[in-house]
C-alpha cells in the first residue's frame, strides 16, 4: 500500500515535468487545439475526482452526524473554493503592485509559473487527503481511486508544465532554466501532499473537512482555469465531448475499480 501511495504522490509531479519537456522537444509541441483537449479532459476528469474520491467519501465519514452527515463536506468545500479565489486575488494584486503584469490580458511569464504553483499545491493537497482516507483504512477511500484522481491530477499537469517553460522560454530564458523553472512548479504537489498526509493523521477526525477542502479547490481551478482556458476556436460541441469523456473515464475508474 505504501508504494502505491507514493507513486500516486509522484505522479501528478511527472506529469508537470512532462508538460515542461515541451521546450526542450519541440516550441510548439502543445498546439492551442491540444492545450483546449486537454484541458477539458482534465476538467472532466476532476470533477468527477471531486464527486467520487472525495466528497462522496467525506460524506460516507460523517455518517455519525446522520442527517447533516453533508456537514463537513460542505463546508470544507466551500473553504477550498475561497482559498483559491484568495490566492488568485493575491498573486495578482502582489503582481501588480510591483508591475510585473501588463495591460491587457498578457501576464508576466514568471506571474504566470507562481500563479500555476500556487495553484499545485491544492491539487497535491487533493491527492494526499485521499492518500491519508485510504491509510485510515475504513474502507470508504480505495487503491483504485487515489490512483484515479492522481492520473487525472497528472494528465491536467501536462498542459500547466508547457504553459510555464514555453513563456520563460520566450522571455530569453535558456531551454534548461525554462525546463527547470516548469518542472519546479510541479515540484509543490508532493510536498503538498506529504503534508496534508501528515496533518490528516494528526487531526483525523477532521479528515472530511480535508476532503471538501481538496474537492473545493480543485472545482475551483476547473471553472478558474481549465474551463476558461479551453474556451477559443474550438468548436463547443468538442469541448463538451471531451469535458464528458474526462468525466465518464474517472467515473467507470472509481466505480468498477473502487
Amino acid at each position: 500500500m505504501i508504494k502505491n501511495m507514493i507513486i500516486c504522490i509522484i505522479l501528478p509531479f511527472i506529469g508537470t515535468a512532462v508538460g515542461a519537456l515541451s521546450v526542450v522537444l519541440a516550441g510548439n509541441l502543445f498546439s492551442q487545439r491540444v492545450s483546449n483537449a486537454l484541458n477539458c479532459f482534465s476538467a472532466g476528469v476532476m470533477v468527477a475526482a471531486s464527486v467520487w474520491s472525495l466528497l462522496i467519501p467525506a460524506v460516507e465519514y460523517s455518517s455519525d452526524y446522520l442527517k447533516l452527515s453533508f456537514m463537513p463536506a460542505a463546508v470544507g468545500f466551500w473553504v477550498g473554493v475561497l482559498a483559491l479565489i484568495f490566492i488568485d486575488r493575491l498573486v495578482v494584486r502582489m503582481s501588480s503592485k510591483r508591475g510585473l503584469v501588463p495591460q491587457g490580458k498578457h501576464k508576466s511569464a514568471f506571474v504566470l509559473a507562481a500563479a500555476v504553483a500556487l495553484h499545485n499545491f491544492p491539487e497535491g493537497m487533493a491527492v494526499g487527503v485521499a492518500c491519508a482516507g485510504l491509510l485510515s483504512g475504513d474502507g470508504n477511500v480505495t487503491v483504485a481511486s487515489v490512483f484515479a484522481l492522481s492520473l487525472g491530477v497528472a494528465i491536467q499537469n501536462i498542459p500547466e508544465g508547457a504553459v510555464v517553460s514555453l513563456p520563460l522560454r520566450a522571455t530569453g530564458m535558456s531551454k534548461a532554466k525554462s525546463l527547470v523553472c516548469g518542472v519546479l512548479s510541479g515540484a509543490v504537489e508532493p510536498i503538498g501532499a506529504l503534508i496534508t498526509v501528515l496533518l490528516s493523521f494528526l487531526l483525523l477526525p477532521l479528515l472530511p473537512y480535508f476532503l471538501g477542502f481538496a474537492a473545493g479547490a480543485m472545482i475551483s481551478v476547473v471553472v478558474s482555469e481549465l474551463i476558461p482556458n479551453s474556451i477559443g476556436d474550438a468548436d463547443n460541441a468538442e469541448n463538451t465531448v471531451l469535458f464528458a469523456l474526462g468525466f465518464s473515464v474517472m467515473m467507470i475508474l472509481d466505480v468498477a475499480f473502487g
